[in-house]
């Protein structure tokens, strides 16, 4: 398959999930919790639109694997693996707040080979193939790249919650929240974006699934960032996540969110 050929499919699936999505957006939609003792939401919207994407993918590329954040695996040892999660920020999305997008990334052998974050409302699309990031939408259509900052104390720092995280997580997070110029609260997989564009600087997570990260994973390496787990290894089974713009300003947060946990 050409690249024309399948940068044209991949807006074709992001295309297919903005309209099945939208209708459902600022509506009273119903809400289900499929967490287990905290609130987790997933909405119809979520579902029709990863079915929807599961259909044109199954339809174009039968041989290929998929893995879902509604519908879980299929053919998931295949050579090529697509990763979906159709809402990235459903809190934010059923509060009518546009920090949402639909994520999807294509793998080779278990390896990101292409990311995109597309958001319908506001009409943008950030795309990354781990040597360059691209955004596309009303600003026009550009290239991506992070900013230089040198130190902790010149960063802006994001998480979606410090209330997603253990007491022992939250503990070392906020040794970082303490020495950054401005943290801030919120953005799910649109903080990553921002990040890749050159807004903000650093991004410190927990709790992630692979589906959260695998298809930023593309657009802040292409952009020129780093995402790695808090111990410095592969970002990519999710969980504890540090995504910084600037090598120096990740080097500083790792060092902090050190965390002792004993023995074993």
């Amino acid at each position: 398959m050409t690249a024309v050929a399948f940068g044209s499919f991949v807006e074709q699936l992001a295309k297919q999930s903005g309209e099945v999505i939208l209708p459902f957006f600022r509506t009273s939609l119903s809400v289900d919790n499929k967490g287990a003792g905290r609130f987790d939401p997933v909405t119809a919207a979520d579902r029709a639109a990863e079915a929807a994407m599961r259909a044109l993918i199954r339809e174009a590329f039968p041989e290929h694997g998929i893995i879902g954040e509604e519908y879980g695996s299929e053919r998931s040892d295949a050579e090529y693996v697509w990763v979906l999660d159709p809402i990235d920020g459903t809190k934010s999305f059923i509060c009518g707040m546009p920090a949402w997008g639909t994520l999807i990334a294509l793998t080779r052998h278990g390896e990101p080979v292409f990311g995109m974050m597309h958001q319908p409302f506001l009409g943008e699309s950030f795309t990354g193939d781990g040597q360059a990031a691209r955004y596309r939408g009303p600003a026009g259509d550009r290239e991506l790249t992070v900013r230089s900052c040198a130190a902790l104390e010149d960063a802006v720092l994001f998480t979606t919650s410090p209330l997603l995280m253990s007491e022992e997580d939250r503990d070392a997070f906020r040794r970082v929240e303490e020495r950054v110029r401005l943290p801030r609260y919120g953005g799910d997989c649109y903080a990553y974006c921002m990040l890749a564009a050159g807004h903000i600087d650093l991004i410190i997570e927990t709790e992630l699934k692979p589906h959260d990260i695998i298809p930023l994973f593309p657009i802040i390496a292409g952009a020129g960032g780093v995402l790695t787990a808090w111990d410095g290894g592969s970002p990519l089974p999710g969980g504890r996540i540090v995504a910084a713009g600037d090598r120096r300003v990740h080097a500083a947060a790792l060092e902090l969110l050190k965390v002792d946990r004993g023995p074993g």
